[in-house]
């Protein structure tokens, strides 16, 4: 399977769990109007002596109820909808002040530093290879692991960053390999979908919050009640907020879930695309082995690391909540003859005491590079196909 068959899969995969929001979104739909009915329903129960009177009222004491679930419908899109929209506009405004907050410093083009022109000579030829824009160039100083990172809503805005460990510790193709990565996530709009991504669970996590709030008022309510007074409203209140908290917290598990899974296939997506960029897979898959070979591996130390996950090269989180496929499988679609044994290449810098072996690759993290939470390798016969380079069509 060659590198262009690689892409059109993980492009396939990602429309499917795309779909799954949707998806998600109407089970939200379907899980509020539940709720809401039950307790409806449940109320014409106890309150047997004004049960002709609420029909009369709210209608007749049926399950299926299309004006209801037309309300609940609208509502749960304007929360969704509302949260989705506050959330991307706050994450839009492009990559360099993210890449300041996590400590960056911007390269000069005319800088006289041999490193720093290694690096931004290698951005230009990307920028030149993928057909985008020269972008800004952030270099990480303090950080030793290699990592690097796209940041930005649209390609005129975004930016890219580097640690000082993938710079010193990557030869010049390996380092092309993970610049080219990164532009492949801003061609192909991987953090714009992100973000966006990012907006629905924020919007799915407010039917959640205003269950939780809804909660707070309705307990505090019951206590200035006496028994005999609307204690079945409160009681009413309680299990709403009680059941949207439910339904809203498990849509973000759910959506959460769902989201990273997509981050998983643009980061297979984008190791094909550094393989079409560089023409070169052993830069990729060289940057990927010696991220897995060093002690420091793709490790992060700044505070604000973990909030920006999704945009590294790679991450060490659980596996159901990665960002990035674990390191073994990534390798093994790019060499294939990588045996799953831990490759360990010396660093560049002489003396470098990071060349202590990994103990193990990690699972990958987000936009970004690679993981360093240790994970088990999986026997070769059952690692995935490799990319293959071709000519271009």
């Amino acid at each position: 399977m060659n590198f262009f068959e690689h892409q059109d899969r993980a492009r396939r995969k990602t429309g499917m769990l795309v779909w799954l929001f949707i998806v998600a979104v109407a089970g939200l739909i379907a899980g509020t109007y539940v709720l809401i009915m039950s307790l409806y329903l449940g109320g014409l129960e106890q309150a047997s002596q004004q049960r002709e009177a609420l029909i009369n009222q709210f209608g007749p004491d049926t399950f299926w109820r299309p004006d209801i679930l037309l309300g609940v419908a609208l509502a749960v899109f304007l929360v969704v909808g509302g949260g989705s929209l506050f959330k991307t506009a706050q994450l839009s405004g492009g990559g360099e002040p993210l890449a300041l907050s996590l400590g960056g410093r911007r390269l000069l083009n005319d800088s006289g530093d041999q490193v720093e022109r290694k690096v931004l000579n290698v951005v230009e030829e990307m920028a030149l290879a993928s057909g985008l824009p020269v972008p800004p160039v952030f270099m990480m100083d303090r950080e030793q692991g290699i990592n690097a990172f796209a940041a930005g809503y649209q390609p005129e805005d975004a930016v890219i960053g580097v640690t000082r460990g993938c710079v010193e510790q990557l030869s010049r193709d390996e380092l092309q390999g993970v610049i080219a990565h990164e532009f492949s996530h801003i061609l192909n709009g991987d953090m714009r979908l992100n973000i966006r991504l990012i907006g629905i669970v924020h919007g799915i996590l407010l039917v959640g919050l205003i269950g939780y709030y809804t909660l707070r008022i309705a307990a505090a309510s019951s206590g200035r009640r006496s028994s005999n007074n609307k204690g079945g409203g409160g009681l009413a209140f309680l299990g709403l907020g009680l059941g949207l908290m439910a339904i809203g917290f498990i849509g973000t598990l759910i959506g959460n879930l769902i989201k990273a899974a997509v981050s998983r296939q643009r980061e297979f997506l984008a190791d094909a695309s550094a393989v079409q960029f560089t023409r070169d897979p052993n830069g990729i898959a060289g940057a990927l082995k010696k991220i897995g070979g060093l002690n420091t591996g793709s490790k992060v130390t700044v505070a604000k690391a973990a909030e920006a996950s999704h945009m590294f090269f790679a991450e060490g989180v659980s596996e159901l909540f990665a960002t990035h496929p674990p390191l073994a499988k990534r390798i093994a679609r790019i060499d294939m003859f990588w045996q799953a044994e831990m490759q360990v290449e010396q660093a560049t810098q002489a003396g470098a005491s990071s060349s202590t072996p990994h103990p193990a690759f990690a699972p990958a993290g987000a936009v970004g590079f690679a993981g360093s939470t240790a994970s088990s390798m999986p026997p070769p016969d059952t690692l995935p196909p490799r990319y293959e380079p071709q000519p271009a069509p």
